[in-house]
């Protein structure tokens, strides 16, 4: 059960070690680990020495909060994020982001890796999620004693901040960088998806699909933390010309995007 003192105990170590109020909290999804290279004075924390923290378990997770100063802001990133695949419940999946709102974060930067649904929408492009799907089966806020952290009802009605979006959209016309906009859906995973259920999420109304990022966007709407979230979509989930799935390309495909992502999420930190 989640407790008080839990969250306690892991933002103290956290600011023993110089995490001092970071305003800004940013998620890496999967490949696209780069922008901690662009962190000046950079402090780290692996999360197997932070108390209560889960584990990553997944090879490209690397498994740390950096906490440092990016576009002159401070900010707490997290390089690797916990899946329900990895046979973590949702508590575990969005501890850290309390933990980076107990250190002083006002906003959130969340990124992933997704599947384009919408196939007007090609591999390497980005998807700014302007909404969601949540079929992961469960919420991160079903727990008994959740009224100690906040609101049990959520409102939902508006999850990713429209001011934010309107901004990140304004950089990346004026930088010429392609940002689709759309509905992001989250499953369980880890299998991919079967043709019949593409064809599924497309008549749900999904452009994207991924197995992350709802759990921490609605714990962030339960923090009243206002967010920004952008899919790398990774491959095209066409499901009459479906081809076996390579992990290995969906890496390469992610951090051959990264430069962009960091380049819209750095300039909107300017704005900030």
């Amino acid at each position: 059960m989640l407790t008080q003192k839990q969250l306690e105990e892991s933002t103290t170590y956290l600011k023993n070690r110089g995490f001092d109020s970071p305003e800004i909290g940013i998620v890496l999804g999967t490949g696209l680990g780069k922008m901690v290279h662009e962190i000046k004075d950079p402090i780290e924390a692996h999360y197997n020495h932070i108390p209560f923290f889960p584990l990553a378990t997944v090879e490209f997770h690397s498994g740390k909060l950096i906490y440092g100063k990016l576009e002159g802001k401070k900010v707490v990133v997290m390089q690797g994020r916990f899946h329900l695949y990895e046979g973590y419940d949702h508590t575990d999946v969005t501890y850290p982001i309390r933990v980076m709102h107990m250190l002083g974060i006002q906003k959130l930067f969340i990124s992933n890796a997704a599947g384009a649904i919408n196939l007007s929408y090609k591999k390497g492009d980005m998807m700014l999620i302007e909404d969601h799907i949540n079929l992961q089966g469960g919420s991160p806020l079903a727990f008994k004693n959740v009224a100690e952290f906040g609101d049990r009802f959520v409102d939902m009605s508006e999850p990713y901040d429209p001011e934010m979006r309107k901004r990140i959209e304004e950089i990346a016309e004026q930088e010429q960088i392609t940002l689709r906009k759309g509905v992001y859906v989250s499953v369980v995973g880890p299998q991919l998806e079967t043709k019949a259920e593409y064809r599924m999420l497309k008549v749900l109304g999904a452009d994207a699909v991924g197995m992350s990022t709802v759990p921490e966007v609605i714990v962030a709407n339960h923090l009243r933390l206002p967010i920004v979230a952008v899919s790398v979509l990774t491959d095209e989930c066409d499901p009459d010309n479906l081809e076996p799935i390579n992990i290995q390309e969906i890496i390469a495909i992610a951090e051959q995007t990264e430069p962009k992502m960091i380049k819209l999420f750095k300039e909107l930190i300017k704005t900030l």
